[in-house]
């Protein structure tokens, strides 16, 4: 059956909007780990178990979303030839959101538990935070590029490249100077998990710009 190229071209723009509004949520999620992490630091409890339960939250939101774009493209069709590659996107975004609830997790659990931290450790892991964060905002820069053609959705996904990079540098930095630390054990477990899942939450970035860059050559 062959549709018209307008109907085409409306569905390109349903299933961008649905996964946009995905990534916003998404989006939302990571901007609250640095902030957690600024809690973290200065040892706020409360506000570090408050925002815990605010990512939680939200990251369930975000799995709902995830469902719902995979019922959206479900329902648009064969009409849509790269539904696959809106799906993929969603899916690498998604694990972000996912990461940063497990970030947050382990965070509250040192604070709860009340394991000492050197702080020359907390202001690296500040930096981190902030580096992460700069690399998704960067994904969000791709993802609204998308219509506009697939050069300047290149052009954006580099820079995501860049930021990942420092996010790569600061967590092996990092990673030893927590290895060299006098940390409790289980405290220092905890924390090379949440250097690790940082360090995912970039490299997931880079992986779902590179799906929005296929993805742009399709809109």
């Amino acid at each position: 059956m062959v549709f018209p190229a307008e109907t085409e071209e409306r569905v390109k723009r349903r299933a961008l909007n649905i996964c946009q509004d995905h990534f916003r949520k998404v989006m939302e999620i990571t901007r609250k780990v640095p902030q957690l992490v600024d809690d973290f630091v200065k040892g706020n409890r409360a506000s570090v178990k408050l925002l815990h339960t605010e990512i939680r939250k939200a990251e369930e939101e975000v799995d709902i979303a995830r469902r719902e774009v995979a019922q959206e493209l479900a329902e648009i069709g064969a009409i849509l030839m790269s539904r696959e590659d809106f799906l993929r996107f969603t899916s690498l975004a998604s694990e972000i959101a996912d990461f940063c609830e497990g970030i947050a997790f382990r965070l509250l659990e040192i604070t709860e538990r009340g394991y000492k931290v050197p702080s020359d450790v907390k202001k690296g892991l500040r930096k981190l935070s902030e580096a992460m964060f700069e690399t998704v905002s960067k994904l969000r820069e791709t993802t609204m590029t998308l219509s506009y053609g697939s050069a300047k959705a290149s052009e954006k996904a580099r820079e995501v490249e860049v930021a990942e990079r420092v996010v790569d540098d600061l967590y092996r930095e990092l990673e030893v100077k927590v290895l060299n630390s006098q940390i409790e054990i289980p405290a220092l477990l905890l924390l090379r998990d949440v250097l690790q899942l940082m360090e995912d939450v970039a490299d997931k970035a880079e992986d779902a710009s590179d799906a929005a860059r296929i993805l742009a050559f399709t809109i």
